[in-house]
């Protein structure tokens, strides 16, 4: 139960508002509730898809107000541009987000007219966590639409609703089935915790939310046309490490699904990588020159054995350069002139760890390397920075790798600049940066220093 107190001018409002309490129903109150709800919603339905909760705001047992939350819609175009998560996210944490599929207010027209927002704010207080004691799992984003031949969505505006679209004009009938209609609607959503679109777009969702992806096959997210532009690429750059006698599944299709299985956001190993392929469409698979055997008539997937002695022994190197041509061809090679390389330890696998070169503006990868054992980044970073196109941009790194050999490599060889950080901890270098270089210091003062 939740309680809200509201400061008023109007003195017969304020006596209902500041007492109004927002109540789960009880199993037996869900048939009251239904009737009511079709007597006095205008779609004249209490119909509602998937997991749900139905609630009432009361004022001393009077029920004033009804609101229904459901499962939220399959794929809406505006609410997954707003989030920026890719289809196998979305399959994954939909979950987390639910639908204001009703809200319904009781009583005369105009009488407490804060009464809609207040409810939805004192019911908004506690959803998350009665989901998560019905469910299993938390509530961290919600949406609602407004049919704004009959709204103005105000309510939903007043207790920190965002407006981002509308919709395409279809209706759910079913759990993952709709039927158009010719009336767009307004979307709304409102974050239920700091950052929620962020997090469902992440990489890992944020551990603080305690929740779990569900278990759900992961989609391919490359067309056809680029799944054989990949292949292609891999085809014609990366050596064949195998003899090429008696091979069903050429080394550029291996090395194409995996691409495709990390790119959708994919973890595992071997096998995860085999079963991703398993899924792929008739299409996905002719584009990624699969084996066509000839006896079923089917395109067949390499094997979780198959993709093991692959990846064990294709050159890493090559494979990388082939990945960044094809990312170059595809997207085209307009980036900003900052490169910043960051070292990484690899989750899960031991003591593994990388050194990454990525440009700022963009975002793009442009090459990674692996660190030695028993030696650290400096040296990996440097054979990276070798490899690079630096020609006009300027390198960006921490203090680690502020180093004689780092800075010669970026200006001599690869004709850039640098910015490096000099901490405390060393403690010559830091010397000579206040003795030489002036207190304010710009890379492009007017003496030329």
């Amino acid at each position: 139960m939740s309680r809200s107190r509201l400061v008023l001018t109007d003195p017969a409002e304020a006596a209902v508002v500041e007492q109004i309490e927002v109540c789960l129903v009880r199993p037996e109150e869900e048939a009251r509730w239904d009737e009511t709800m079709v007597q006095h919603h205008y779609l004249k339905s209490a119909r509602m898809v998937g997991e749900q909760l139905r609630y009432v705001a009361k004022y001393q047992g009077q029920w004033l107000a009804l609101l229904g939350w459901s499962a939220a819609s399959y794929h809406l175009k505006g609410r997954e541009e707003w989030i920026g998560w890719n289809d196998n996210q979305r399959r994954a944490r939909l979950h987390l987000v639910a639908n204001n599929a009703r809200f319904c207010r009781l009583g005369e027209p105009g009488q407490y007219p804060n009464l809609a927002s207040r409810a939805m704010a004192l019911n908004l207080a506690r959803l998350s966590q009665d989901w998560q004691a019905r469910y299993g799992h938390p509530i961290v984003l919600v949406e609602s639409f407004v049919d704004l031949e009959w709204f103005r969505g105000t309510a939903y505006k007043a207790s920190g609703w965002k407006a981002i679209g509308t919709t395409a004009g279809f209706k759910r009938v079913a759990q993952d089935f709709y039927e158009a209609h010719d009336r767009p609607k307004q979307l709304f959503v409102r974050e239920l915790c700091p950052h929620a679109a962020r997090g469902l777009r992440a990489r890992e969702l944020p551990a603080a939310w305690g929740a779990q992806e569900q278990a759900v096959a992961r989609r391919c997210l490359l067309k056809g046309q680029e799944l054989l532009s990949l292949w292609q690429v891999l085809h014609q750059q990366v050596p064949e490490i195998r003899d090429a006698q008696g091979l069903r599944h050429r080394q550029a299709t291996v090395l194409a699904i995996t691409f495709a299985f990390l790119l959708g956001g994919g973890q595992g190993g071997h096998r995860a990588i085999a079963l991703f392929a398993q899924d792929l469409t008739r299409k996905q698979r002719a584009s990624l020159r699969c084996w066509f055997n000839a006896r079923t008539r089917c395109y067949e997937v390499p094997t979780e054995n198959c993709f093991y002695r692959v990846l064990k022994a294709v050159p890493g190197l090559a494979f990388q350069q082939a990945l960044w041509a094809w990312q170059k061809a595809r997207l085209g090679a307009a980036d900003g002139d900052v490169v910043v390389l960051d070292g990484k330890a690899l989750r899960g696998s031991g003591p593994t760890q990388l050194v990454g070169a990525i440009n700022a503006a963009s975002g793009r990868t442009l090459g990674v390397e692996p660190v030695a054992q028993k030696s650290n980044e400096i040296p990996a970073g440097q054979t990276l920075l070798d490899r690079l196109d630096l020609d006009g941009t300027i390198a960006l790194m921490d203090a680690l790798h502020t180093q004689v050999e780092t800075a010669r490599s970026i200006v001599q060889e690869g004709g850039g600049d640098y910015v490096l950080v000099v901490k405390g901890n060393q403690g010559d270098l830091q010397k000579q940066a206040c003795h030489f270089l002036p207190e304010v210091f710009s890379p492009s003062i007017s003496n030329g220093r």
